[in-house]
């Protein structure tokens, strides 16, 4: 038996899923708030062998591990920026997260095709409205005949683009090469340039991961060159939009309107954050791959690679060479 700690579920949600019958004979202990304080993780993992985590809520960095004595196995799924992975293998802990390849969010992708309809059909406003006594307060956009701009084509990026054939929408795809030949096997257009993309696009979506190589890969010039109609999507992570950018593109009318589903620092708490008091601006809460078909996916994988660790065969291991002298 392994104690394992689970931290921010916030909906108290795991213990609900059919994979949860997977950890039957560990301990474990799940946490519905969310904490950052070395001090308040620290006491608060003490005894943890295993810890588990939902996507990047939660950073995990050297001054939190030096601490947690016990643990072992960091198990996760998809990519990991938030956790120290260097500390970890100087420490003996073990830090497993399956990269998902081939396997699509569709749950990702269908929020942001929420959004892009929310978006064009103003239906969070409208909604607003109507709850004041209001009644039709603006004229929406149609999406049939429009371009579509995927920047980034995917796992998800491929998905949102059928999606977009399906509404009727002319597919415009920007990506690295290797990208842009796979979306032009598909039957979507490749862009000419990054210039022409930004520019002719009505919807744009990014659909990146984010790494060193793709922080901040869409600049304030990039924005620049929308149309005063355009829309941008991003249910990908923040960081892809040069800090500052895109607030003052939106306050400059290019584009015209922006639906987002990730921040720079998570979660939002301020009611004064300043993309929340913008008309031309729809916000979710990081609820992009928040479903319970999609939490089954993503945690039986989870509980999949504590099962192999318990078993002495670790999979998915993100650092191997910590097999040499793993935490006993």
């Amino acid at each position: 038996m392994m104690k394992i700690s689970i931290l921010d579920d916030y909906h108290d949600t795991l213990r609900t899923l059919e994979c949860y019958k997977k950890l039957a004979g560990h301990e474990v202990k799940i946490w519905n708030d969310h904490i950052q304080e070395v001090d308040a993780l620290a006491e608060r993992l003490q005894d943890t062998e295993v810890l588990v985590l939902i996507r990047e809520r939660t950073e995990i960095r050297k001054p939190l591990l030096q601490r947690l004595k016990r643990l072992k196995l960091i198990s996760q799924r998809s990519v990991y920026p938030h956790i120290d992975v260097d500390a970890c293998t100087e420490l003996g802990i073990i830090v497993s997260s399956s990269q998902h390849a081939g396997t699509p969010s569709y749950a990702a992708a269908e929020l942001t095709w929420a959004l892009v309809l929310a978006a064009m059909r103003q239906v969070p406003q409208q909604m607003s409205a109507l709850k004041a006594g209001k009644w039709q307060i603006g004229v929406g956009n149609d999406l049939r005949g429009k371009t579509l701009g995927i920047y980034g084509y995917g796992r998800i990026g491929s998905v949102v683009a059928g999606y977009g054939k399906a509404f009727g929408m002319n597919i415009l795809v920007w990506a690295r090469e290797g990208s842009l030949n796979r979306a032009r096997s598909d039957g979507f257009a490749a862009a000419r340039n990054k210039d022409q993309f930004f520019s002719e696009c009505d919807v744009l979506s990014l659909h990146m991961r984010l790494v060193e190589a793709t922080r901040g890969i869409v600049t304030s010039q990039d924005l620049a060159r929308m149309k005063s109609t355009a829309l941008l999507v991003n249910t990908s992570r923040a960081g892809l939009i040069e800090p500052g950018a895109l607030l003052a593109a939106l306050k400059a009318g290019r584009p015209g309107l922006a639906a987002v589903d990730v921040y720079e620092e998570e979660p939002v708490l301020d009611v004064n954050y300043p993309l929340f008091s913008m008309d031309n601006v729809v916000c979710t809460p990081h609820i992009g791959y928040v479903t319970r078909d999609e939490y089954e996916v993503q945690f039986s994988d989870i509980f999949d690679q504590i099962v192999a660790y318990a078993a002495g065969t670790p999979i998915n291991v993100v650092n191997p060479q910590v097999l040499k002298s793993p935490k006993l």
